[in-house]
């Protein structure tokens, strides 16, 4: 793990760390800056999960971004990756995570709507994404999926089987 304040090299660019986002199965994501301008760089993780297998968890990051960025998924772009020391980076979306809003009992139906409309693409592309609500922010009206992770599509794993249990408070 990073500590605030450390500066972390992608590519040979210097970020400066300055809170962890969060802890994924995949990495742990941090909130950095360089320029002055905000970023999040992704520090990949080899610690174990019981539940998934990744493979290799770079190359999958970098095949599922651009798998997504095909069928056409409104997420952060990726700015850099760095294939060596497993970093990657990432556009900052500045806002309230989906989870933050099911605890405040405020996820409201256009947001709800989005989603589906993002799984009218995927499920056309014979895809799912990760529908828990972490890995979704709303930025101006809009909501964005955070993550890069995709699998090919099992109804088990669609929204409206698995994912839409964590979107409210029941």
């Amino acid at each position: 793990m990073f500590e605030c304040g450390e500066e972390v090299l992608v590519n040979q660019n210097a970020y400066k760390i300055i809170r962890l986002l969060g802890h994924g199965k995949g990495g742990y994501s941090y909130l950095a800056q360089k320029d002055g301008k905000q970023f999040v760089l992704k520090q990949i993780h080899h610690e174990p999960c019981d539940y998934y297998n990744f493979g290799n968890k770079i190359e999958a990051e970098c095949r599922d971004y651009k798998r997504l960025e095909q069928i056409g998924i409104r997420m952060p772009k990726m700015i850099d990756v760095d294939i060596k020391e497993e970093r990657i980076v990432k556009e900052y979306i500045e806002g309230e995570t989906i989870s933050d809003l099911v605890k405040k009992d405020e996820v409201k139906d256009e947001y709800i709507n989005q989603v589906k409309e993002m799984c009218s693409k995927l499920y056309a592309a014979k895809t799912n994404i990760d529908y828990y609500p972490t890995n979704f922010v709303v930025q101006n009206s809009l909501l964005y999926y955070i993550d890069y992770e995709c699998n090919d599509y099992m109804d088990e794993w669609n929204f409206e089987n698995w994912g839409i249990k964590y979107w409210s408070k029941k």
